[in-house]
């Protein structure tokens, strides 16, 4: 992991399509704005986590229950 240190108005450069600057330090908690292009998903860790646990389970259904729910939706 890199750790940096950043003052208030001070960004980092990820590639060159990502800029992520301290907008706003207000006692044990630091404001961040991302600069990236619109492509590209940002998501808290706890919402990112939430997601790929979603998509597991997703995953996971069996194939019979997947053939009747198409089943169902063709007309």
């Amino acid at each position: 992991m890199l750790v940096l240190t950043r003052k208030l108005g001070e960004s980092i450069a990820i590639d060159d399509h990502i800029k992520i600057r301290v907008v706003q330090i207000k006692g044990k908690q630091v404001r961040l704005g991302i600069e990236a292009p619109k492509d590209t998903k940002i998501h808290r860790e706890e919402v990112y986590a939430a997601i790929q646990d979603q998509n597991q389970q997703s995953a996971s259904v069996p194939a019979d229950k997947t053939r009747n729910l198409a089943k169902l939706l063709k007309p």
